[in-house]
């Protein structure tokens, strides 16, 4: 499923927002009369434009002065999501979060002393990368999917710009990220030898779980945006040929192992896990 109208909710975004329109080949609906309308206000204008079949969900852009959004709209719901690198929650994850005692710090191969060259393949909104990064990590992202690629690098925009106001610590964690506009598995065959990262890490969608499970907003509007990876086997032996040490891989707990390669060791939480294969 694609994207198929963009929403602006702020006057002075016009510009931008007919940059997206032209991107994405999809018109431009002005909501700026609701720039200061309570939520509850916003989503009822937004479902009352999604046009498309009820019986299935209509993805819609929403530009705001907080930046950009993706809502998925039904019949009787709206979810949106956006990458956000400067909210209050975000800061304090990032002040108070565990440092390299985080799980993802360790299946990375993180210590006290080493700074490692990450590539996250299947960058999503960044979640995980901006994790990494902060831990002094440089990351190099990619995100095939056009609708979330935008998303991921808005929401670097807004916080750059957020950080060089307010936060220059913030900044120097963003220059450690880079987001490069190609396919995962292109990009890794196009390194040479000397530009390989030590690590190459892998999120994969997550199977898709019952209706009963808790499900975060984010992977439910991924679910029906993206559906499945369904190379995701195919890109962990390329990573393989890839990474320096070695290729890190996040799967829910009880998924099975990417290719039905197991791994080399394992780390694993409440919820998910991480396979850690490292390189001969």
């Amino acid at each position: 499923m694609k994207a198929s109208l963009l929403v602006i909710l702020c006057p002075s975004k016009k510009v931008q927002a007919q940059f997206l329109a032209n991107q994405f080949s999809i018109p431009i609906v002005d909501g700026s009369h609701l720039a200061f309308a309570k939520p509850r206000e916003i989503e009822g204008f937004v479902r009352s434009l999604a046009t498309a079949n009820h019986s299935e969900p209509s993805f819609v852009f929403l530009l705001s002065k907080q930046g950009l959004a993706l809502a998925q709209v039904t019949e009787d719901n709206l979810l949106s999501v956006r990458a956000d690198f400067c909210s209050s929650t975000v800061n304090y994850r990032r002040q108070k979060g565990g440092g390299k005692g985080q799980m993802i710090a360790k299946a990375i191969g993180l210590n006290s002393t080493t700074l490692t060259h990450v590539y996250d393949a299947t960058a999503g909104l960044g979640g995980d990368s901006f994790v990494l990064a902060s831990l002094g990590c440089s990351v190099t992202m990619t995100e095939r999917v056009p609708e979330v690629q935008v998303l991921l690098a808005e929401g670097l925009r807004v916080a750059h710009e957020w950080g060089s106001e307010k936060d220059q610590s913030l900044v120097a964690i963003l220059k450690r990220m880079t987001l490069v506009e190609s396919d995962a598995a292109k990009y890794m065959q196009t390194l040479e030898d000397a530009e390989k990262p030590e690590v190459v890490y892998l999120d994969p969608m997550f199977p898709q779980r019952t209706k009963s499970a808790q499900v975060k907003k984010e992977m439910q509007v991924f679910h029906q945006l993206i559906g499945t990876d369904s190379d995701a086997d195919l890109l962990l032996q390329i990573a393989q040929e890839s990474a320096q040490k070695r290729v890190v891989v996040k799967r829910p707990r009880i998924a099975p192992f990417l290719a039905g390669q197991e791994p080399n060791y394992i780390l694993e939480g409440k919820s998910n896990r991480f396979d850690v294969y490292l390189s001969h």
